[in-house]
């Protein structure tokens, strides 16, 4: 039978459980459990961390914990009964326990461990809390839980959670004290963990008198000897240390003595490891002296170290031997700031004059070289230091090694700063001085040995005091340095004498002196005698100064057994008397001796003053004398015989009160006040005691009360003011001494003279009063004339010529005559008061006591200002001390005293006087009202408070935020914790107050308004100050308890005050300052962090929501319930709340959500009255919401706020219903669709922003969103905000170029024009042409460290014009020279050829802007397909790869995963012309080949039927796709979006026919590599490894595989449409063949001769290979196939798009046929491939000359040679499609950078027809869009013509000083800029005139030429391109060739006649000779219609659609030619010219 539990509640599992028995709970090791029900041994319940399961569990396998039951029933709660400590560390183990896991995964492996420990620290603490076996100490469990609770903060600090409050190491329950008292909890734990300190109980406990005294902290230097490196002393030794101040000269600690044997070890072996000592209580004064570690070496053996004969072995001798010295002052602050000991190296010193050796360390300090010398290098002592701080007890406490007797302590010479009471000290400190004595007869001097000894006046010798030095144990007789032959030595030893007290009186010292001869075997010889008593007959002891002793003769040691013989006999000069000589002994009146002598002790006393005073009945005539002698006395006697001295003083008293009474009053003062000193402060207590325990004068108070009130009845004599500020400073204790007295009296005559003692108590307070009244400034003592400004004010007197603070400036003031400031009286009553309350409730009730104080508080002067002195501060003080006092926590006192003392804290705070100490009476007020509240009602005392404070302390705070928000603006960055520091103590005490302050409260505080003014004035104060609470970090953020506390106090007051808002803010009284500022408080308040439940953990959102609830809803509720009662006014918060309320439909609470959707649709259906639209409200939508984005509003669960956004906006059923119910249906549904699409990419953005995201991913997401600005919203703020964003992106990833197109957008944004443009990110306010101009300098920066300066070419032209039309000839150097060099890198710069991926996301779980999306990806450098993928694999690490490269199904679209395709693309390079020309260096055509790509080609092999496994090329098909880009690569991107697919098949017989054509080219190419090198001058290997792969085919069978499928009679009767393309491949196998021939011979030409061998296996390979080919067709089947090549319908491969021509090659055949072959690669997927055009054009050799050239050379020459429309650049036209420029350039124009022009080409024969005046130049294109435009391409960069007269100097880069890698200078700024006109001029082909008339260049100019560009071929060296261009000169240049159909114009009439119709299709002859003919390009004539130019401007401004001015030159259509040609003879005639095409813009 299952019964309830009474008593087991909890426990705890003490092993595993797991069970199959049915309905069992499983259990782990320490889990706790909640038990419900109890049966057989079994229990049911469940486990605290799954309070959702119950089962059953066995008894056994349960701890059962103590516990406390609330709420008993269904609801009844249990809390274990164990100490808060213990409960504490065991749930925050539990909630570190996931924390710390995570940072393993996190990668913070060092905190990991650091945790770990923590963990086990706590853990082995809660063991020794909670173990029953050992009983721990008090003081013990403190230390345990002040361990705990500093490792909880630091583990709470270090993990980012809230930071505990606690008060003696338990947590706080902030139910149970104010908000005061919670924030100084706060504060105070927040110190202890930033400063790492130990918690203490009482950190700051005020002491009792109200005396803000702090013990000042001792510092103790820990020294240990490490060791003693000794080489030569070979004798036991002591060695000393001491501290000394070098500045006094004098030692300020006791010796610490270490005594060693002679192998340098410790004497005593338990000694080892153990040489350590603690220098104890050093002051601050002290660690400021300058210090020094003195340390001496003294030996102890022979005479002489060196000298073995000198003395006796058995006899020892104490001899000095070295010294060391270590200076503190560097030492002393590297110690302070380690914790653990650092070691130090003392050199010691060796004396060269023994008689020097009492002052060696003077000199060692001081340098003096000549008086010491190193006894060797390795010699000195080894040490070690640190510095602790704190009490001697507490630090032996913490630290065992200290406790454990291992340390000496060595204490300071005298008294340290502070007495404590019970340190009993009675040491003497006796230091030999020095001695004269005579030689005795001898022949040389004395070695002198004095023995110091203790006796009695009996002669017994008292044992063991004396001590040498801490560290060694007491010895009897003490013997002193032994100084090698000196009658006059100086010792300066110091030895301690711990007498005890008993024995001090009658002993004596005396000191012997021996002679030490080296020579005697016997004892040392005593020759005399010192003495000197301890205590004199007067009772003093002996005084601190030096003493001159009388020496005595003695010869014979049995003669000082008698100590009476010579205890008569003076020991100095003072103790002379006429007395009788001894006979016994004789004095040495040429001998004297000094010592030194210093007393400590704290019962012996060397002043006679103080002896009198304590024996005054033995001179009762003395009294008045001896009590004035009293102040003469030193304060450490006075405090040592304290009780003495008090009974002195009373008994005195007592015997004659009328003639001694103030004489002992002022006594009593005196030694009152000397308790005030710190040195003293702990005397205090024996002060108190001896009042409470021995103090027995009954009669006492009544001439105490009769001198008090005379004192200060006459305390406006001036005369007097002294004594009366020492009387007013000991009135504290001066009232005890009356209260106890009257107490005794009381007692002893049973309560007479009651009535009596009341009255002079009265009179006594009236008597303060007047004191304090004499303070205030009245006529009588401060004379103010008139201000010469403003009202007269009261203030603090100040100099005539300076004015008071504030706006009245004084014009003169007067003192009362001979009155001087001096500190006030009231200071010193005010300082006093709060100490003599306690007393008085002694003896009256609490009523009259308050009365007593109110009247003395009232009776100050509201605000006083007394220069130099702060009596407001005094009084302040005052005050908190009586707030703080036991008379304040009465209630009845406290009705009493509140009104005063709010008073006068109202003043202050309306003043701004004072605040910090205001706001900590204010703490201690409301500390006191909490505590009270508890008990009993506080409703009148909060109703004081509210009407005196509430507005005032509003107006404070919004003056604290106010300053220090611009102080912030000034410093220009924001210091939280400054403003929490400043503004947090009134915040606690505003929102106390608030606290408790019921509807009562605020209902007599409204009604106490008398206006609406008023009452608005106080709504927006008190609404400011709420909202900046949300603003400003007062509490940070791991202040949760505060926090969370704040917020409920501010929602309680809001739901109290929005009544009367309501009530006096609505209809007509309307205020929108008012309710703007609530609606701004609301939204706040639900949007603060703090109250985020869905960020919290689960334990704490519960703990949380039980106690407060979710306050957001609640504030929300109210929200909308104002909202709701606006009514009309509405329309007054439409569109600015929109953006707030916005944010308050973000929080991801659902209630909050549904409580907001009305009010939205409010707003909505509000802006449609209004406006008819929903633009305002679209706009402030859209930068709401990326204002939120941008702040990382909302919490981890993106997609969850998204789904309730969408719901928001979407398909929320309430909102779409209203929507379709209003006749705004349309609109609001638009509105709807583009806020959600928007929100998608946002939260895409958002997410992809964080962290740990990378860098493509955030890029992708910005292109997103940054596409959707510009095309879908048109917002161009927002869109130029994402470039930039963007754009700073690639910066960080050096991204250059795609930085660089990514800025383009905005440069094109902008126009060349002179408005002005705003403030915008970073960019100043200018005009729009500077900023264009300061973009295009980035833009060309960009591009040329991204090293596509093709890119920024046309950018340098575009800036050169606008330069060039403002006549700013310094930047059109600039940029002209950047220019040149950027031609420069493109020909010398070594650029590498990225690789492409396509890329495809599959699965619903990629982000919105690549979910089921295919990108073409350009790759890093040196990146492979391998790579590639590893970095998309960890870019997206949940992400599963597909091994295949076919379409994924529509199951994996829709799979919630992630699948990612990749695999290699192919580029499809649109600039085929520039790839067709074969001059065209190869670095050139590389960059080309994979810039501006918009195709990307994959093909994928396949066999389509049977597979023939003897030859597979029949049945091998080719799948080829073609990708087409949105936008060309690269562009803002590395990756863009796939637009389009294209899918062909490419057959067996193409595929053949493509792979040959391919190898055929890249064999020419290499050929062409190699035909121009030397013999033997280069590595041939790649050259020779590429002949034998195609001639000796290993692998795949080469070409003969094709004759075997292809040829074959079969497949030839089979396909008979392939008739064209088998013989196409025929023509290529023959092609093979000879380009083959050709490159054997470079080959033969080329080979190492260690490498003919090779050479030879490759010729005859080539021999088998040509004899395996079919015989090459007939001449008919090579015309139809170059019919069909070269017609345009010719050879079409399923009209699949190719990549580009390669160019055209001319093949000579053994009949001397030429084929015009067109080249064409193709390949597999993965590699890089290069298609054939639609169309091919060739065109036979003109000149026979031609024909017979070199055979091998011959063989590699292109048929016929085209030069593209444009060298390197494309444009657009009109219509999108892709144009060239084709500028007709003559040969004399010819680009100088050519590589492949000869010398000859190069010069120039005529001048320049391009100049920047010319008036017919058209603009130069600019760089077209690669983002949202039609498909813009790489733009082109024309050839510029040579200089005139052959000039055309070097330009270089380099020797600008504008470097390339930094960024473009500052530019000029401009306010003209003008157009220049365009003009054209066509130099005349030379391939247009047959005639031959054209001459030849002169050798004359050939010598004058120079080229601007740098030219290059691969792998050649210059030599090499020398000798070509020479041997090009004379043979003529077979590189030219003339343009591909060009359409013929003439300038007049009679050029008609010269023109054949059919010239321009004419490919067999030259064309008719003509002297004016021009190329035209092939493209649609241009449209050269002008453009009208702008009123404003005198000429036609250059415009983007382009165009040519009115007055640029012929009519349309028409081309003027050059009329002076250049006459050409011989070869050159046969050479056509460069053509460059002419395009419009």
């Amino acid at each position: 039978m299952w019964t309830l539990t009474e008593d087991e509640k909890l426990g705890v599992a003490i092993f595993n459980f797991r069970s199959c028995v049915p309905h069992t709970l499983t259990l782990e090791l320490g889990e706790s459990v909640r038990i419900l029900e109890k049966c057989q041994g079994w229990f049911r319940g469940y486990s605290c961390r799954r309070s959702n399961v119950k089962g059953i569990f066995p008894c056994s396998y349960i701890h059962v914990k103590k516990c406390a039951v609330t709420n008993k029933g269904s609801r009844e709660a249990a809390v274990a009964v164990e100490d808060a400590v213990v409960t504490e560390v065991t749930s925050t183990l539990r909630e570190w326990a996931s924390l710390w896991k995570q940072l393993y995964v996190r990668h913070k492996v060092d905190l990991f461990f650091r945790v770990a420990h923590v963990m086990s620290e706590l853990m082995e603490l809660r063991r020794q809390l909670t173990t029953t076996t050992t009983q721990l100490t008090e003081q013990h469990e403190r230390d345990i839980k002040r361990h705990m609770t500093a490792r909880l903060d630091w583990g709470n600090e270090h993990l980012g959670l809230d930071l505990v409050p606690r008060k003696e190491f338990e947590m706080v329950d902030e139910d149970r004290v104010s908000v005061s008292d919670l924030y100084k909890m706060h504060l105070s734990s927040r110190n202890n963990v930033q400063h790492n300190s130990q918690h203490n109980s009482n950190p700051q406990q005020r002491p009792v008198g109200g005396l803000q005294w702090r013990a000042p902290v001792a510092h103790h230097l820990l020294l240990n000897l490490k060791s003693f490196t000794s080489n030569n002393i070979g004798e036991d030794s002591d060695i000393f240390f001491w501290l000394y101040d070098l500045r006094e000269g004098k030692s300020i600690s006791e010796k610490f003595l270490v005594r060693l044997n002679k192998n340098g070890g410790p004497k005593k072996s338990e000694k080892a490891d153990k040489l350590r000592t603690l220098f104890t209580d050093l002051s601050n004064k002290d660690m400021k002296r300058d210090l020094y570690i003195v340390s001496q070496v003294i030996r102890t053996g022979r005479m002489s170290l060196n000298d073995h004969k000198k003395g006796p072995p058995h006899v020892r001798y104490r001899r000095p031997y070295g010294c060391a010295v270590l200076a503190m002052s560097d030492v002393l602050q590297t110690i302070s700031e380690l914790k653990d000991e650092k070691d130090f190296v003392l050199k010691v010193y060796m004396c060269n004059n023994e008689s020097e050796w009492y002052q060696i360390h003077e000199n060692i300090i001081r340098k003096s070289s000549t008086k010491y010398s190193a006894p060797g290098n390795n010699y000195g002592l080894i040490i070690s230091l640190r510095l602790l701080r704190g009490d001697v007890e507490e630090l032996q406490r913490e630290n065992k090694w200290m406790s454990s007797g291992s340390v000496t302590l060595t204490r300071k010479l005298g008294f340290p700063d502070v007495i404590m009471p019970g340190d009993m000290r009675n040491d003497l400190y006796l230091t030999l001085e020095r001695g004269d004595f005579e030689r005795g007869g001898k022949s040389v001097q004395k070695n002198i040995e004095v023995g110091v000894s203790l006796l009695c006046a009996d002669g017994e010798v008292v044992q063991d005091c004396i001590s040498a030095g801490c560290g060694e144990p007491n010895v009897t007789e003490h013997r002193s340095l032994v100084l090698y032959h000196n009658n006059s030595p100086r010792w300066s030893e110091a030895i301690k004498l711990p007498v005890p007290v008993d024995r001090f009186r009658g002993c004596h010292l005396r000191f012997e002196f021996r002679h030490c001869s080296t020579k005697d075997k016997g004892d040392k010889k005593l020759f005399g005698f010192s003495f000197t008593p301890l205590m004199r007959d007067d009772g003093t002891t002996l005084s601190d100064q030096s003493h001159e002793l009388f020496v005595y003769k003695c010869d014979e040691n049995s003669t000082l057994c008698n100590p009476g013989l010579y205890l008569s006999l003076p020991c100095c000069k003072d103790h002379l008397s006429p007395g009788l000589p001894s006979m016994a002994f004789q004095r040495s009146t040429r001998e004297t001796f000094w010592i030194s002598t210093q007393l400590s002790s704290t019962k012996l006393t060397q002043n006679v003053d103080l002896l009198a005073l304590l024996k005054w009945k033995a001179h009762p005539d003395r009294v008045g004398d001896i009590l004035g002698r009293l102040r003469h006395v030193s304060g450490e006697e006075i405090v040592k015989f304290l009780q003495d001295i008090l009974d002195t003083l009373f008994s005195i008293l007592d015997d004659n009160t009328d003639k001694y009474g103030p004489l002992v009053f002022q006594s009593l003062v005196f030694v009152i006040n000397l308790l005030r000193d710190s040195k003293y402060f702990h005397f205090r207590a024996v002060m108190d005691t001896y009042i409470h325990k021995h103090f027995a004068g009954a009669l006492a108070y009544k001439e105490l009360i009769r001198c008090l009130r005379w004192s200060m009845e006459r305390s406006a004599e001036s005369a007097r003011q002294d004594h009366i500020q020492d009387v007013m400073r000991a009135l504290e204790y001066l009232f005890k001494f009356i209260v106890q007295s009257r107490s005794l009296y009381s007692r002893a005559t049973c309560g007479m003279e009651e009535e009596q003692f009341r009255n002079s108590v009265q009179e006594l307070f009236r008597s303060i009063r007047f004191v304090l009244s004499l303070d205030r400034p009245t006529c009588e003592t401060l004379i103010f004339t008139q201000p010469t400004q403003g009202p007269c004010q009261s203030g603090p007197p100040a100099q005539a010529h300076l004015p008071a603070p504030g706006p009245v400036a004084y014009s003169a003031q007067v003192l009362s005559p001979g009155s001087l400031w001096t500190p006030p009286l009231s200071v010193a009553v005010l300082s006093s008061l709060p100490a003599i309350f306690d007393e008085l409730l002694q003896m009256f009730s609490v009523q009259e006591v308050a009365e007593f104080v109110r009247g003395t508080l009232a009776s100050l002067p509201s605000m006083l200002h007394i220069p130099g002195h702060s009596v407001d501060a005094v009084k302040l003080q005052c005050i908190a001390r009586t707030v703080d006092s036991r008379l304040f926590s009465f209630p009845e006192s406290r009705r009493i005293l509140l009104p005063v003392l709010l008073h006068h804290i109202h003043l202050h705070l309306r003043h701004q006087k004072e605040l910090l100490m205001c706001s900590g009476i204010l703490t201690s007020l409301f500390s006191i009202i909490k505590t009270s509240s508890l008990d009993a009602s506080v409703h009148e005392e909060v109703e004081m408070m509210v009407e005196s404070l509430l507005d005032v302390l509003l107006q404070t705070l919004l003056s604290i935020m106010s300053n220090s928000q611009s102080q912030e603006a000034v410093r220009g960055h924001r210091c939280p914790q400054c403003t929490a520091e400043t503004s947090g103590e009134f915040v606690s005490c505003l929102l106390s107050l608030l606290r408790h302050m019921t509807d009562i409260h605020f209902q007599h505080l409204m009604e106490n308004f008398q206006s609406k003014d008023v009452l608005k004035d106080f709504m927006m104060k008190i609404w400011c100050v709420f909202r900046n609470l949300m603003k400003l970090s007062i509490f940070p953020r791991d202040w949760n308890v505060m926090r969370l506390l704040t917020s409920h106090i501010i929602l309680s007051a809001a739901r109290r005050l929005a009544p009367f808002q309501l009530k006096n803010f609505v209809g007509t009284d309307f205020d929108f300052k008012v309710w703007s500022s609530y609606f701004s408080l609301a939204v706040l308040y639900i949007n603060q962090p703090s109250l985020q439940l869905e960020n919290m953990s689960a334990s704490k959102r519960k703990k949380i929501f039980d106690k407060y609830g979710d306050m957001r809803v609640t504030m929300t509720y109210e929200l909308f319930s104002m909202w709701q009662n606006l009514g009309e006014n509405k329309k007054h918060f439409i569109p600015g709340m929109i953006g707030p309320f916005l944010g308050v439909t973000l929080v991801p609470q659902a209630e909050v959500r549904n409580i907001m959707i009305p009010i939205f649709h409010d707003m909505m259906d509000w802006e449609q009255r209004k406006n008819g639209n929903f633009k305002q409200v679209e706009a402030e939508l859209i930068d709401k919401l990326d204002s939120l984005v941008s702040e990382g509003k909302g919490d981890d669960n993106y997609r969850e706020l998204f789904s309730l956004l969408t719901q928001l906006f979407g398909p929320y059923p309430s909102l779409l219903e209203k929507i379709e119910q209003e006749t705004w249906r349309e609109t609001g549904i638009s509105f709807v669709t583009s806020v959600t699409r928007l929100m998608e990419r946002l939260l895409d953005y958002r997410d992809c922003m964080r962290g740990d995201e990378t860098e493509n991913k955030k890029m992708g997401c910005t292109v997103n969103l940054l596409n959707f600005y510009k095309s879908e919203l048109n917002k161009e703020e927002m869109y130029i905000r994402y470039i930039h964003k963007l754009c700073d992106m690639h910066l960080q990833a050096d991204n250059y170029t795609e930085a660089a197109f990514t800025l383009l957008l905005y440069w094109e944004l902008l126009q060349w024009d002179e408005r002005p443009t705003k403030e915008l990110l970073h960019y100043p306010a200018q005009s729009e042409w500077q900023r264009k101009e300061a973009l295009g300098r980035k833009l060309v920066h960009y591009f040329g460290k991204g090293k596509c300066w093709e890119f920024g070419v046309p950018l340098c032209r575009e800036l050169a014009f606008q330069y060039e039309s403002l006549y700013d000839y310094q930047s059109l150097s600039w940029v002209k020279k950047l220019e040149a060099a950027y031609f420069d890198y493109i020909m010398e710069q070594q650029r590498l050829e990225p690789k492409f991926f396509r890329v495809g996301f599959y699965g619903r779980k990629f982000p919105f802007f690549l979910r089921n999306k295919e990108f073409v990806c350009r790759g890093h450098d040196y990146e492979r397909l391998e790579a590639f993928q590893q970095r998309m694999l960890g870019e997206f690490p949940q992400a599963i790869a597909m091994q295949h490269p076919n379409q994924p199904d529509e199951a994996i679209l829709q799979s919630d995963a992630q699948y990612l395709q990749i695999y290699a693309v192919t580029p499809v390079p649109e600039a085929v012309g520039v790839l067709q020309m074969d001059r065209v260096p190869d670095r050139i055509k590389s960059f080309y080949r994979v810039n501006n790509v918009r195709h990307f080609r994959h093909d994928r092999p396949f066999h389509k039927g049977p597979k023939d496994r003897e030859n597979e090329f029949k049945s091998l098909w080719i799948e080829r796709t073609t990708l087409i880009l949105a936008h060309p690569l690269p562009g803002i991107s590395r990756w863009f979006e796939v637009e389009k697919r294209e899918l062909v098949e490419v057959s067996p017989l193409e595929n053949a026919v493509s792979v040959v054509e391919n190898k055929n080219q890249e064999l020419r190419t290499l050929i062409s590599r190699y035909q121009l090198k030397q013999p033997h001058s280069n590595n041939v290997n790649l050259l020779s490894m590429t002949l034998n792969g195609v001639v000796d085919a290993a692998v795949n069978g080469g070409i003969a595989r094709y004759q075997e499928a292809f040829f074959d009679k079969d497949y030839i009767s089979g396909h008979p449409q392939d008739g064209d393309k088998i013989t196409q491949l025929k023509h290529l196998m023959q092609e093979q063949v000879h380009v083959l021939g050709a490159g054997l011979a470079v080959h033969d030409k080329l080979v190492h001769p260690e490498m003919r061998p090779l050479h030879k296996k490759l010729v005859d390979q080539f021999q088998v290979m040509k004899s395996s080919l079919c015989h090459a067709p007939c001449a008919s089947d090579q015309a139809d196939s170059a019919r069909g090549i070269t017609g345009p319908d010719g050879f079409d491969v399923h009209r699949h798009s190719e990549a580009g021509n390669v160019g055209n090659v001319l093949i000579l055949a053994d009949g001397e046929d030429f084929y015009g072959i067109q080249a064409n690669h193709s390949s597999s997927s993965l590699s890089s491939t290069r298609s054939a055009p639609s169309h091919f054009i060739s065109l036979a050799l003109s000149t026979h000359k031609e024909k017979s050239r070199n055979r091998e050379t011959l063989m590699l020459l292109p048929l016929q040679r085209e030069r593209p429309n444009s060298v390197m650049y494309q444009n657009f036209g009109e219509d999108g499609q892709r144009l060239f420029l084709h500028p007709l350039i003559s040969p004399a124009c010819k680009p100088c950078s050519d590589p492949n022009l000869s010398f000859s080409d190069k010069v120039v024969a005529v001048p320049s027809s391009w100049s920047l005046d010319s008036a017919t130049r058209e603009a130069v294109p600019v760089l077209s869009a690669h983002v949202g435009g039609g498909g813009g391409v790489a733009p082109p960069v024309p050839p510029r013509n040579a200089p005139a007269h052959g000039r055309h100097p070097s330009m270089h880069f380099a020797a600008f000083h504008h470097q390339l890698g930094d960024l473009p200078p500052a530019l000029p700024i401009r306010s003209l800029k003008s157009r220049l006109q365009c003009s054209l001029a066509l130099p005349t082909s030379p391939a247009s005139i047959p005639d031959g008339t054209n001459s030849t260049l002169s050798d004359s100019t050939s010598s004058n030429s120079s080229s601007s560009g740098v030219f290059t071929l691969s792998q050649s060296n210059s030599s090499d391109i020398h000798e070509s261009a020479a041997s090009q000169a004379e043979q003529g240049d077979p590189w030219g060739a003339p343009l591909s159909p060009p359409r013929l114009m003439v300038s007049n009439v009679s050029d008609l006649l010269c023109m054949s119709p059919s010239a321009p299709q004419s490919q067999e002859g030259p064309p008719p000779r003509c002297q004016h003919l021009h190329y035209i390009p092939t493209h649609s004539p241009l449209d050269w219609a002008p453009e009208p130019p702008p009123a404003a401007r005198p000429c036609n401004p250059y415009s983007r659609e382009g165009g040519v001015p009115k007055d640029s030159g012929p009519a349309p259509g028409l081309v003027l030619g050059n009329k002076s040609q250049p006459s050409f003879s011989g070869p050159q005639q046969a050479r056509v010219g460069w053509a460059c095409g002419l395009t419009q813009e």
